[in-house]
Formats: structure tokens, sequence, C-alpha cells
């Protein structure tokens, strides 16, 4: 899967913001915030492909958190991810 071209993370006022640009995110009107592992996640995957077990390894190698933890919290975050239409496979 991969980020879909349109979306940008920003710093505003010290919250991690996914700001949408361009003609194709016109209808954008949802304000999604990371925190600061999901913003992380975002910026070592932008512009690449990548599966949920590559978020996995990223969070079990930045992070002192288990395995089980870790995979919990990418398939929840992917799955919001997805939800908002920020993914696409």
């Amino acid at each position: 899967m991969r980020i879909k071209s349109g979306f940008e993370l920003r710093d505003i006022c010290g919250e991690h913001i996914i700001v949408a640009y361009g003609a194709e995110n016109v209808d954008f009107t949802k304000l999604i915030t990371l925190n600061e592992s999901a913003a992380y996640l975002w910026k070592q995957v932008i512009d690449k492909d990548f599966c949920e077990e590559d978020l996995v390894q990223l969070l079990l190698t930045e992070y002192d958190v288990g395995k089980d933890l870790a995979s919990a919290d990418v398939k929840e975050l992917l799955a919001s991810w997805k939800n908002a239409g920020l993914v696409e496979d």
C-alpha cells in the first residue's frame, strides 16, 4: 500500500496534522491529527510502498514495545488511515 498523493503532514501549534491539497481533495473536510508514533510512521513511509509488517518493524525499531502491541497499534492505525482515505493499495 501507499499513502495517497495530495496529503501532507504538518506541525501546526505543536500538533501533527494531515493537510489535504490538490483538486482531488477539494472536499476533504476531516481534521486528521497524529500522535508522535503515528507521525513517525507517516514520515518513514511517505512516497514509499509499504505493508503492515513494515510499520510493525518500524515501531519495534524505534520504540521499546512488544510485537503484539505494535501489531495491534498498526492494525488500528491502518484502519483509521484507510477509513479516512489516506492510503491506497
